[in-house]
């Protein structure tokens, strides 16, 4: 991809997902996640209505007027996103890959932080670190992430959801919001979500598709695993093949849930299909 296609894309991300960041999600990404807590703001001449335990007694005895202290909350926060790009992501039977889902979901999330002012981090993995880009603020550092998105290629196919825990606990040293989005097609992740959820607070996006969940009957086909590249027939007119399969699938997606639940983490399920809009604003909700 040359520069102007890359940058024709770029833009069209960031006019879809900033439109629905002003309009949607940034409201509810500033209720859902709360700041640190409160921090003094300014004192003012008391209202009916105020609470008479934040009076200033120093200025109330100075002016001979009752005085109030105000708070605000302590609103800056850190988001980091988590992007599996590993081999797996670079599949979909329908209108667009799950990668480019995720990528739509990312600058959304990324585009409602910016608008309350936070910091925003990214980092890439399949079973090691592709790239790590510190938090910053701004639009630009916003357009920098969807570039990179968009374009790095990885070193690797592999996923290895643990080792991108471990280096985000090792990089992120003050609380953070952790968006992981991956099709979770893992395992042995379990113990070091718990340790990483301890600390931060972190959410779990699931992107799949729908033709992931079970093999039509298609007779002797030929497939590649996106992540090994190991090239294979398959004989999907056999019903213990198609069932070995879906046993397959759906104890990861049980881990997954299982995982993100006991670890009091949150979890998201975005099928490439379905609208991630809905998805994501029914979860701020419930939270």
């Amino acid at each position: 991809m040359n520069t102007k296609e890359l940058l024709k894309k770029v833009r069209k991300i960031e006019i879809k997902t900033r439109r629905l960041s002003d309009h949607i999600f940034g409201g509810e990404y500033h209720s859902t996640f709360k700041g640190r807590g409160m921090t003094f703001s300014e004192v003012r001449q008391y209202q009916f209505g105020d609470d008479v335990r934040n009076i200033d007694w120093n200025v109330t005895a100075r002016t001979n007027l009752p005085h109030v202290k105000v708070f605000e909350e302590e609103r800056e926060l850190t988001m980091l996103l988590m992007v599996d790009i590993s081999g797996s992501e670079l599949f979909g039977t329908d209108q667009q890959f799950k990668n480019e889902i995720i990528t739509e979901i990312s600058a959304t999330l990324a585009f409602s932080a910016t608008q309350n002012n936070d910091k925003i981090g990214l980092i890439l993995f399949s079973d090691q670190i592709e790239l790590y880009i510190p938090p910053k603020k701004g639009r630009s550092h916003v357009l920098r992430i969807i570039r990179e998105l968009i374009e790095l290629k990885p070193k690797s196919k592999g996923t290895n959801v643990a080792e991108a825990l471990k280096f985000m606990r090792n990089v992120m040293k003050k609380k953070a919001i952790v968006f992981v989005l991956s099709d979770f097609i893992a395992d042995d992740y379990k113990q070091t979500l718990k340790i990483a959820a301890g600390k931060h607070d972190i959410t779990g996006i699931r992107v799949y598709d729908k033709s992931e969940e079970a093999i039509p009957n298609l007779g002797m086909v030929q497939m590649q695993d996106g992540e090994s590249g190991e090239l294979m027939m398959v004989n999907t007119g056999s019903k213990k093949v198609r069932q070995n399969y879906g046993n397959f699938y759906n104890e990861k997606v049980a881990y997954y849930k299982d995982s993100f639940a006991k670890s009091g983490a949150g979890s998201i399920d975005c099928r490439v299909d379905e609208s991630y809009v809905k998805k994501l604003l029914g979860y701020f909700k419930r939270r």
